[in-house]
C-alpha cells in the first residue's frame, strides 16, 4: 500500500499568479504545497567574461533557450558597453522566451523567431538563416544536447558562458520532510545533498522532471518515485496527480 501525499515541495519559485496547476492540485487533494528554489543564477561579470575572448560585436543572430539568457546577454552588452544592433535576429526556444524580450527591444520592430519548447523545434528556423552567426549565452551547466544539435547542422555559432548555476543556501529550511520533493535539473539534486548531506529518503518520495534530472536521482543513489515528461503525463502536475490519486485512494 502507497502511503497518502499531503506534502509537497516543489524545488522552484513560487509561480507569480493564483493561476497555477500547483494550486489546482492543492486545492484538489486538499494538499500543502510549498515553493522554493534550490538553485539560483549568479552573474558572471563581464570582466571575467572578456576572458574569454567572445567577440559579442561580431554577430548577427543569438539563440536564447531561457529568460535568464536573456537577461545576462543584454546585462553583458550593457556591461561592455556594446550597442545591441537592431537588426540582430533572435532565436528563442520558446513562445513565451520570444515575448520575454519586450522588456528589452521594440518587439514589433525586430526579427524574432521561435520554437515550441525543445531545440530541434527551433533548428527548423535556424536551418533557413544558416548564413548567420550565432551567439548561444549559457549557464556553465548547460545541456550538450543544444551544442550537439547545433553542429550537427553545421551552424557557425559562439558559446558564451555569462551566468553560473549554484545552489541556494537552504540552511533555513531544518529539514526536508516533505512526502513530496519535485526536481527539475540535476542542479537541484546536487543542491539537495550539499545543503543536507546526511538526507535520508526513507518515506519521501523524489520526483524528477527530464531525462537528466531522473538520471541524477539514480546517480545519487536515491530512489526515483514520480517521473515526467512520459507519454500518459507530458507535465509535472500531471504525473503528481496520477500518482496522489493511487496513492491517496
Amino acid at each position: 500500500m502507497s502511503l497518502k501525499v499531503k506534502t509537497i515541495l516543489v524545488t522552484q519559485p513560487k509561480p507569480e499568479t493564483d493561476k497555477s496547476p500547483y494550486y489546482d492540485l492543492a486545492k484538489k487533494f486538499s494538499l500543502k504545497i510549498d515553493f522554493r528554489p534550490f538553485i539560483q543564477v549568479e552573474p558572471i561579470p563581464a570582466k571575467d567574461f572578456r576572458k574569454d575572448k567572445v567577440n559579442l560585436a561580431e554577430h548577427t543572430a543569438v539563440i536564447l533557450t531561457s529568460r535568464n539568457a536573456a537577461d545576462h546577454f543584454f546585462r553583458v552588452c550593457n556591461e561592455l558597453r556594446v550597442t545591441v544592433p537592431e537588426t540582430l535576429k533572435y532565436f528563442c526556444i520558446s513562445e513565451s522566451t520570444a515575448y520575454y524580450l519586450q522588456k528589452f527591444v521594440v518587439y514589433r520592430k525586430r526579427k524574432i523567431f521561435f520554437g515550441k519548447q525543445t531545440i530541434s523545434d527551433l533548428m527548423d528556423v535556424i536551418k533557413k538563416h544558416k548564413k548567420e552567426k550565432f551567439l548561444v549565452p549559457c549557464t556553465d551547466i548547460h545541456k550538450q544536447e543544444i551544442f550537439e544539435t547545433l553542429d550537427t547542422h553545421h551552424i557557425d555559432y559562439t558559446k558564451a558562458v555569462i551566468y553560473r548555476t549554484v545552489a541556494s543556501d537552504l540552511s533555513d529550511l531544518a529539514n526536508v520532510n516533505y512526502d513530496v520533493l519535485v526536481f527539475f535539473s540535476p542542479s537541484g539534486i546536487t543542491s539537495l545533498l550539499k545543503n543536507f548531506p546526511k538526507f535520508k529518503q526513507n518515506n519521501t518520495r523524489i520526483a524528477a522532471f527530464g531525462p537528466t534530472t531522473a538520471q541524477a536521482v539514480l546517480d545519487a543513489g536515491l530512489r526515483l518515485d514520480i517521473q515526467a515528461p512520459v507519454p500518459a503525463a507530458p507535465s509535472m502536475t500531471m504525473a503528481l496527480e496520477q500518482y496522489i490519486k493511487k496513492a491517496n485512494k
